[in-house]
């Protein structure tokens, strides 16, 4: 073995810098929690005894993975107020049991009154989708959002401006999913009984931090044409 390998491990790689910069950031999240709850506690010093009293929050959001796009950050609300789901693209589809879990939890069990798609300018999730490149796994995923292209391709196919195309589609995107969750029997039945519940799509812009609301807000089916309504009576099917 020569110098180089001796001193920073197989191939010349320095495993002790890289194990050293690890530890410093794992380490870093600790204290940062140490620190922030230690402020919460003189801001407040009943804050956490109220705080794991439970949770009534009014809004649902389903926002993108993004890390520039933390849901309370983007409203200033605080721990309790907002009950959250991310994935890559804030995507909702009557496939995935981990998002209508949490529909149905945020909906029957805490009655949020607003359930918020939020989408952000940027999105490489709906930047991809735009390619045909394959990723892996997510490809599967972003089907989801190509989908979304199909039916509006004409619209997008005029648009020459590679960013500006992305950005329409994020709007298109997040418009697509509030009418996705309005089809589903969760928002539906809850429409049955409820007057105070609305669904919403949001843009926001990284760049200014600014929500742009899109104006798709729905407080009942009646927008979705009649094929997607449900009446009040549940027959077996055959």
């Amino acid at each position: 073995m020569n110098n180089t390998e001796n001193k920073n491990g197989k191939n010349g790689i320095d495993t002790k810098g890289i194990s050293l910069a690890q530890s410093a950031s794992y380490n870093k999240l600790k204290q940062n929690n140490s620190d922030w709850a230690a402020k919460r506690v003189q801001e407040d010093p009943e804050f956490f005894t109220k705080l794991a009293q439970g949770q009534s929050p009014e809004v649902l959001w389903i926002g993108c993975s993004d890390s520039r796009v933390p849901a309370n950050e983007v409203t200033g609300t605080k721990p309790g107020e907002v009950f959250v789901h991310r994935n890559i693209a804030n995507v909702c589809v009557h496939s995935d049991m981990n998002m209508l879990s949490v529909l149905d939890y945020a909906v029957n069990v805490l009655k949020v009154k607003h359930v918020i798609v939020a989408g952000h300018y940027g999105c490489g999730g709906v930047a991809a989708a735009l390619t045909s490149k394959q990723f892996g796994i997510i490809d599967n995923w972003l089907r989801h959002i190509k989908d979304v292209y199909r039916l509006h391709a004409n619209e997008l196919d005029r648009i020459t401006d590679e960013k500006a195309k992305v950005n329409r589609l994020v709007e298109l995107n997040v418009t697509e999913q509030v009418y996705n969750l309005c089809k589903t029997s969760i928002i539906q039945n809850a429409w049955m009984n409820r007057t105070d519940l609305e669904v919403h799509g949001w843009v926001i812009d990284l760049s200014s931090g600014l929500i742009k609301d899109l104006g798709v807000s729905a407080s009942n089916p009646h927008k979705l044409g009649y094929v997607y309504e449900f009446d009040n009576e549940t027959v077996a099917a055959n």
